[in-house]
């Protein structure tokens, strides 16, 4: 278990917003890459960015609907890419390290959540091919540009989700086993937080860190696969069917759900450290067996030995990897 998985105190919580986190941050001179950028917590997670100088570049699958979407904010430029389509990948990748060699941010935000089952080209389901293949490509392929900049840190998004079981590396595409979206969703978020782990350990001596987070519960577009009566028995309406907030059970605005990235994305207090899962602008507990959905990352999403096994499977799977 990585030494680093415990609380730093750092005095923020659940109320925290981005702009509390930030503070005087200035990011002048800075390049940032962040997927899903164009709505909800990627937008916030964008908007602060820029709003400190960062120039921010969006991959999208429909870049005119993104720059639409992220109108009004300085130094964002949106490029099409599919994280899907390994070639699409490939192709956005070279035009980000010919245009900024360095890339200080990588932000991985874009997924899919508890939806119907579906296949990329390759067979591979979806949610895992998404919101965890998709996201090793592209930080192979960055890989160079990541380790050019002085101090480098990737933040991928994860979730409370993992709690909901692991994964299963002899049927990670659901062939075998009949398929459920939320055990599917629970696995790529479980892979999502072992890949922070297992990039952090190939990253830490050349001074790229990895972080993996959970943002909390944020009604917006990641719900598009959830009927009404799914999202009301998550208690995350109101009678209008008005998204509530309410960050003591979890439920948070874009600029609370995003403080956590940006606090993993710019704060001293992580220098040194990486390779762990953080919730509510901390470090998070380990909890062992807590109640499902509540605070704290299950040991298994955090364990050395089994976020080997899920690189060298998706090394095998992408045909990718970094030196």
């Amino acid at each position: 278990m990585p030494s680093f998985q415990q609380p730093l105190g750092t005095g923020f919580g659940p109320f925290t917003t981005t702009e509390e986190v930030a503070g005087g941050l200035d990011l002048s001179g800075k390049t940032a890459v962040v997927t899903g950028g164009a709505s909800n917590l990627g937008r916030e997670t964008v908007r602060l960015l820029s709003s400190r100088g960062a120039r921010v570049i969006v991959p999208a699958r429909e870049p005119d609907a993104a720059r639409d979407a992220l109108s009004g904010l300085d130094n964002v430029v949106p490029l099409p890419m599919d994280l899907l389509d390994p070639v699409s990948i490939a192709g956005f990748a070279a035009r980000i390290m010919d245009s900024a060699p360095s890339l200080d941010l990588l932000i991985l935000s874009a997924g899919v959540m508890a939806s119907p089952l579906f296949r990329d080209a390759e067979g591979h389901e979806g949610q895992f091919a998404t919101n965890h293949l998709g996201h090793f490509r592209l930080t192979a392929a960055l890989w160079p540009a990541l380790l050019h900049a002085a101090g480098a840190r990737v933040v991928i998004l994860s979730s409370r989700a993992h709690q909901l079981g692991g994964l299963d590396l002899s049927d990670l595409d659901f062939r075998r086993r009949a398929y459920d979206k939320w055990l599917a969703y629970g696995q790529a978020k479980t892979a999502n937080a072992l890949f922070a782990v297992a990039l952090d350990a190939r990253g830490a001596g050349h001074d790229v860190r990895a972080f993996s987070v959970h943002p909390g519960s944020i009604l917006g577009p990641l719900a598009r696969h959830l009927t009404r009566e799914e999202i009301a028995q998550f208690g995350a309406v109101d009678a209008d069917g008005s998204a509530i907030v309410d960050p003591d059970r979890d439920l948070k605005s874009p600029q609370q759900g995003a403080a956590t990235t940006i606090w993993c994305a710019t704060s001293p207090a992580l220098d040194g450290i990486g390779g762990v899962y953080c919730e509510d602008c901390d470090i998070a507990a380990v909890v062992p067996d807590g109640q499902l959905g509540g605070p704290g990352v299950r040991p298994f999403a955090i364990d050395p030995a089994m976020a080997e096994a899920i690189w060298t499977e998706s090394a095998r799977l992408t045909g990718c990897d970094v030196p």
